[in-house]
């Protein structure tokens, strides 16, 4: 699968959005995402593992809020408790029509889902033609 994301200069990763609500108490929670970014409604891993086989995913839930037809791309990262990256890589949701909600998933090599975070380090939308 080749996957090609167009950048722009900012170079910060947001924490992954999940489907389970924070419990910080309000000052300690991370800003929500604005703009497009908004759109990445749920980024998390899914671990599948059973009888001893490692089988991690990452899933993603995106709903077009434009009013165009619409291409997403986003780099992510996975970081350890330590700090340490230990996977990433880039995501591509294609023609995602406006109000539409668009799901997918794809494996990673990760031995482990536990302790591990996920982070956006690029989020793209383009219009879709």
């Amino acid at each position: 699968m080749l996957v090609i994301a167009l950048g722009d200069d900012e170079d910060e990763s947001t924490p992954a959005p999940t489907r389970t609500p924070a419990t910080k108490p309000a000052k300690e929670q991370p800003e929500e995402p604005k703009g497009e970014r908004a759109d990445l409604v749920s980024f998390r891993l899914d671990d599948r593992s059973e009888g001893g086989l490692t089988n991690i995913w990452v899933v993603w839930t995106i709903k077009n809020n434009s009013s165009e037809k619409s291409n997403y791309s986003w780099d992510w990262e996975a970081v350890d408790a330590d700090g340490t990256r230990v996977e990433n890589g880039s995501q591509l949701e294609t023609d995602v029509q406006p109000g539409q909600t668009a799901e997918g998933e794809y494996p990673t090599t990760l031995k482990t889902a536990q302790g591990i975070k996920l982070n956006i380090t690029d989020f793209n939308r383009t219009a879709s033609y």
